[in-house]
């Protein structure tokens, strides 16, 4: 099992003076230790349980960005980008500038966005639940147009592009993974088994977890979608550094589910001393899973 390290929270000691400088060691130590992916939210305000709006939150894609020139190896991406906030074609061409600037590094996470508070914060629309399930799987379809060969129109519900041309064209080919986050069963799920090379599912149980993956399963079956094709990841809110051997033993039940990657948030004040103990201590434990 591999490890994700997730950069949700900005809000440690000296903050104001000290968050760049925080992210970026942090980064780096995942990028060096061995960690996978390392992701940040796709959020404009910070979430509510981690403080709300009066807390820091840095913009997904520029943050990103960043990134691209501080890491080498890690998998990049946002965990995951809300659907409503950015016409498709256009976040095609952010995602494709990252995987450039990152040389072949960059992973579209996505999902139907939920922070209704930050769009009417912002003023951004905020289309119903069925609108913005629409809305993700054109937008899944435009981005798979814009990273293959064909860069005519795209004629959608919602959408409506006259030339989906994406120049320069991102360094992977046929296009940057896909990750559709999220469990709905019946429409996130089917998503995930039409369009995505990779699901993120919060972590619940493992008979939980265990029926989500049958459920994609089916979806796989109806569509004659290759199920082992798609990487499972989930993302928890555990602390590995305290009883590692019981975080293990949970983690063992999970890739006995085929979860092939855990992605976890750095916890306490200093995610730079955390990171650097869950790659040091907890990850080369959890590969052999």
């Amino acid at each position: 099992m591999q490890l994700g390290v997730h950069y949700a929270n900005f809000t440690h000691p000296d903050w104001a003076e000290r968050l760049e400088e925080r992210l970026t060691a942090t980064a780096r130590v995942a990028d060096q230790g061995g960690a996978a992916w390392f992701t940040v939210m796709d959020h404009w305000f910070q979430m509510e349980d981690l403080g709300g709006p009066a807390e820091p939150m840095l913009e997904g894609y520029t943050t990103l960005g960043y990134l691209a020139a501080v890491t080498d190896q890690v998998r990049l991406s946002l965990l995951v980008t809300g659907v409503t906030y950015r016409h498709p074609g256009l976040l095609a061409k952010t995602v494709t500038t990252v995987d450039r600037l990152s040389g072949g590094r960059a992973m579209l996470g996505i999902g139907a966005a939920w922070y209704d508070r930050e769009h009417a914060g912002l003023g951004v629309p905020f289309p119903s639940t069925s609108g913005r399930f629409e809305r993700l799987e054109e937008t899944l379809q435009v981005c798979r147009q814009m990273w293959s060969d064909d860069n005519g129109a795209f004629e959608g519900t919602h959408y409506q592009l006259a030339e989906t041309v994406c120049v320069p064209p991102p360094v992977q080919q046929p296009g940057p993974r896909i990750l559709v986050g999220g469990a709905g069963e019946r429409k996130t799920l089917r998503l995930v088994a039409q369009y995505a090379d990779a699901c993120n599912i919060f972590g619940q149980g493992p008979d939980v977890m265990a029926h989500k993956l049958d459920v994609l399963r089916r979806h796989c079956d109806d569509l004659g979608r290759d199920y082992d094709a798609i990487e499972k990841s989930m993302v928890l809110d555990a602390d590995p550094t305290g009883d590692t051997d019981a975080f293990l033993a949970d983690m063992e039940a999970y890739a006995a589910l085929g979860i092939e990657l855990v992605t976890l948030m750095p916890q306490g004040d200093d995610p730079v001393a955390w990171t650097t103990e869950v790659c040091e201590r907890v990850l080369p434990r959890l590969q052999q899973l």
